[in-house]
């Protein structure tokens, strides 16, 4: 067994639609009503007609939809345009989407200051996903300077309305004492809630918590079971802890 995976969790980019995409830079928020393939050419033009009037929402929603190609080609020049006119307006979510479109060079020069200065904007409004963006940025020091205790900041606000890729960088902080007093106990209880919205890194964390009685009484069987859980997600990590437990650990 390791100790050496515990990792930063990667900024995990929650659809309003109610789609997941874990670690992907062209993920955006989404609109507020589900877009479905037969009706996208409608909904592009009734957004269009209403975000040249001006309506913030619409022009959002027409930013996600040149951003994922939905009624339209993909076009990342006009979805950074339509994100920036509704982020100007103070529409969260599009400042969200407009940091994204800074930190990963889409539709404009990579440019993480700008990044930070649209996510803090969405964070500060509250955006759970905004949070944890900027608490990565501080973690690892992209347009502002490296602060950990920043990090962990905002990842426990993030973590407290229930994130769980916040949930499990906050895990990892308090473990590893960085940013934040070393605390065992809460380590375990926010890989807990993380662990069990099914993030993989956050199961495999809790394994460890559990095979080494970090936190929590040591329970080889505990520590198996949330390997497995990660494991089955194809997360490397748990697969390798689980492939070196002890006859005793695996029954």
């Amino acid at each position: 067994m390791s100790e050496t995976h515990l990792t930063l969790s990667q900024a995990v980019i929650v659809l309003l639609l109610g789609l997941v995409s874990a670690v992907s830079a062209d993920a955006y928020e989404d609109g507020s009503s589900p877009v479905i393939a037969d009706t996208a050419p409608a909904a592009f033009s009734a957004f269009k007609s209403a975000a040249e009037q001006g309506t913030a929402d619409a022009q959002f929603n027409l930013g996600v939809m040149y951003a994922n190609g939905q009624g339209v080609a993909q076009d990342y020049l006009q979805a950074l345009d339509w994100f920036s006119k509704a982020a100007e307006q103070g529409f969260a979510e599009a400042q969200h989407n407009l940091g994204l479109m800074y930190a990963n060079g889409r539709g404009v020069k990579q440019d993480y200051r700008q990044a930070v200065n649209w996510y803090r904007k969405a964070a500060e409004q509250g955006l759970a996903d905004a949070q944890s963006n900027l608490a990565l940025m501080y973690a690892f020091g992209r347009g502002v300077s490296q602060d950990a205790e920043q990090a962990v900041n905002w990842w426990r606000k993030a973590a407290e309305l229930g994130y769980a890729a916040a949930q499990a960088n906050l895990g990892l902080m308090l473990a590893n004492g960085q940013g934040t007093s070393q605390d065992h106990v809460q380590a375990v209880k926010w890989y807990r809630k993380a662990a069990e919205q099914g993030l993989a890194d956050a199961q495999s964390n809790l394994g460890l918590m559990y095979a080494y009685g970090r936190g929590v009484s040591q329970n080889a069987g505990q520590a198996v079971n949330w390997w497995r859980k990660a494991a089955e997600q194809g997360y490397a990590a748990a697969q390798a802890n689980l492939a070196l437990c002890t006859p005793t650990a695996k029954g």
